[in-house]
C-alpha cells in the first residue's frame, strides 16, 4: 500500500474509533523479524524483566519459541513454567492492547511457543542422545518454508542452540547444514556456559554477536550502567515502579525488582524492533541494541580474569560481531534559543553504543506499558517519520544537499521535535559533514566533504513527539559522498 493512502486509511480509522492504528501500519513498512529466545529464567530476575517488554513488542517480531535453559548461573534445572506466567500476564491485558495495534498476539499462540532444553550445562548436554524438545524446536524453526533470518537470542546458556546444530552436522549433507546455518543470527549475551565458544569455533561460518569474556567487556552491560554527566533517571528503581510496575495492570506487575542488574539479556532483542534506526543485519551501523564490529578479538582485550561464573574465557579463532566504541557528545535540552545543544562532555567507549539510545526505548517501553491499561485517545503512540527523498543519495564533493522529513506525522496529533545528525561510525565517512544552520529543522542544508574515493556518510533523522512519555522514532540517509571529479 502506498504511504499516502496508508496514512489516509489509519487517518479514517482512528477517526472512527476502531482499534487498528497508525502504530501498526507504520511498523508494518519495516520486515518482521523472526525470533527464538532460549533464556535461563529464574537464575536472575533480569530474564523475567526481559520477558516482560518482549511481551509488549510481541505485535513488532514474530516471536517462533521461547525455551527455558541452564547456564553457569543454574546448572541442573529449567523453568518453562516462569515463562508461562508472564504469558498469563500478558493474556490479562492482551485485550487492551488490541485497542493500539491488532498485531498483538494471543495468549494462547505464545503459550504454545513455550518448550525446554536439557537440564545439563554447557556442553555436557551436547552429543548423540542429547536431543530436547528445545533444540528440536530449532530444527524445525530452520526449516520452515521462510527465507527470512532465524534470529537466535540468548539469555543464559547457548547449549540447546549447539545440540540442534550438532545433530544437523550429523543428519544433513554438508550442503544443507550450511543452508541452514546461512539463515541464523545468533546473539548471546556474554558467554554463559561454555558451548558458546564452541558453537563460533566449530561452525566458522555462523553469524554469532557476543561480548566474549569478563562481563565487564559485555556491550549489554549499559542496559544498568549509571553514567556520570548524563540523566540516568530511566534505569532508576523509582522510575521502574512508577511506570512499569505499579498501577500498570497484572503485566507491570509481573515485573520484579532489580537484583542483579537491570535487563541485561534486553540488548538481544532491541535491534529487532522496527523503529527506523536499527537494521539487523547490519550490527555495524548500530541501533537501540548497541553496534558491533566483525573481527578476531584479542583474549586480553576480553577481561579473560574478571567475572564469568566459572566459564572458561578461549581465544577467539575466527572473526565474529562483538565490541565496537562511539564517541559521542549528547545532545542535552536547552531552556533558552535553540532547543537542543551538544554536551561540553564527549564519551567513547563500546557501551556508549548502546546507552546513547537508552532514554528513547525506556520511554518507548513505558508508553508500551501503559498501552496494557489506557484507550488509545489516553496513551501516547511513537511519530511516523518521513522524507522527501530518497533514503540513499548521492554526491560530490563540494556539493550542497538537502535532507527533509516532509510528510513526518503523529498518529496523536503531538507536536514534534527534529533532530539531525551524522553517525561516523557507522559509515566509512570520517570526516564531519558541515550542517548550514541548525540541525533541529525539519530540513536542513548540508555539504559534502571533499574525498578522493567513494566514502559512505550515515545522516539519521530523530523525530520526537511531545507526548508523555516523549517517543522517537528515526529514519537513516546513507549519502555515498563521491570526489568531485
Amino acid at each position: 500500500m502506498p504511504d499516502c493512502l496508508r496514512l489516509a486509511l489509519c487517518g479514517l480509522l482512528c477517526i472512527a474509533g476502531l482499534s487498528t492504528s497508525c502504530v501498526a501500519f507504520a511498523a508494518n513498512d519495516a520486515p518482521r523479524q523472526r525470533l527464538v529466545v532460549l533464556t535461563d529464567v529464574e537464575a536472575d530476575p533480569d530474564d523475567t524483566q526481559s520477558l516482560v517488554r518482549l511481551m509488549l513488542y510481541s505485535n513488532e517480531i514474530d516471536l517462533e519459541g521461547i525455551v527455558a535453559t541452564t547456564s553457569i548461573h543454574m546448572r541442573d534445572s529449567i523453568h518453562p513454567e516462569s515463562i508461562r506466567a508472564v504469558i498469563r500476564a500478558y493474556g490479562l491485558v492482551q485485550p487492551n492492547l488490541l485497542k493500539h495495534d491488532r498485531a498483538y498476539p494471543s495468549e494462547a499462540t505464545l503459550q504454545s511457543l513455550v518448550t525446554a532444553g536439557l537440564p545439563v550445562c554447557g556442553m555436557a548436554g551436547v552429543g548423540d542422545g542429547h536431543d530436547s524438545p528445545g533444540s528440536e524446536w530449532i530444527i524445525r524453526a530452520l526449516e520452515k518454508a521462510d527465507d527470512r533470518p532465524l534470529w537466535i537470542s540468548v539469555w543464559g546458556g547457548a547449549n540447546t542452540l549447539a545440540q540442534a546444530l550438532h545433530k544437523l552436522r550429523a543428519t544433513r549433507s554438508a550442503a544443507e547444514l550450511n543452508r541452514l546455518i546461512g539463515k541464523l543470527r545468533v546473539y548471546t549475551i556474554s558467554d554463559q556456559d561454555d558451548s558458546g565458544a564452541w558453537l563460533r569455533r566449530t561452525f566458522p561460518q555462523l553469524f554469532y554477536i557476543v561480548s566474549p569474556g569478563g562481563y565487564s567487556k559485555g556491550t549489554w552491560g549499559a542496559m544498568m550502567q549509571v553514567v556520570e554527566g548524563i540523566d540516568n533517571s530511566t534505569i532508576s528503581n523509582a522510575w521502574l515502579a512508577t511506570n512499569i510496575q505499579q498501577n500498570h495492570g497484572p503485566l507491570g506487575a509481573a515485573y520484579p525488582d532489580v537484583a542483579y542488574g537491570m535487563e541485561g539479556d534486553t540488548p538481544s532483542f532491541l535491534a529487532l524492533i522496527p523503529n527506523g534506526l536499527s537494521v539487523p543485519e547490519h550490527p555495524e551501523w548500530g541501533g537501540w541494541g548497541g553496534r558491533y564490529e566483525r573481527y578476531v578479538p584479542r583474549r586480553e582485550d576480553l577481561d579473560p580474569t574478571g567475572f564469568t561464573g566459572g566459564v572458561p574465557v578461549e581465544a577467539e579463532t575466527r572473526p565474529i560481531w562483538t565490541n565496537a566504541e562511539d564517541e559521542l557528545a549528547p545532545w542535552i535540552a536547552n531552556d533558552h534559543g535553540r532547543a537542543v545543544a551538544h554536551s561540553k562532555t564527549t564519551f567513547r567507549d563500546f557501551r556508549v553504543t548502546l546507552w546513547r539510545w537508552r532514554e528513547d526505548f525506556q520511554h518507548d517501553f513505558a508508553a508500551r506499558m501503559d498501552w496494557t491499561t489506557q484507550p488509545y485517545d489516553k496513551a501516547n503512540h511513537p511519530p511516523i517519520p518521513a522524507l522527501a527523498h530518497a533514503d540513499r543519495l548521492t554526491v560530490k564533493s563540494g556539493e550542497r544537499f538537502v535532507l527533509d522529513a516532509a510528510g513526518t506525522r503523529d498518529p496523536d496529533g503531538d507536536s514534534l521535535s527534529y533532530l539531525w545528525f551524522q553517525y561516523p561510525e557507522a559509515g566509512t565517512l570520517k570526516a564531519p559533514i558541515r550542517i548550514s544552520g541548525a540541525e533541529n529543522l525539519r530540513h536542513i542544508g548540508a555539504v559534502a566533504p571533499e574525498v578522493t574515493a567513494p566514502q559512505t556518510a550515515h545522516m539519521i533523522l530523530r523525530v520526537t513527539d511531545k507526548g508523555t512519555p516523549a517517543l522517537s522514532r528515526y529514519r537513516r540517509v546513507i549519502v555515498t559522498v563521491v570526489p568531485a571529479s
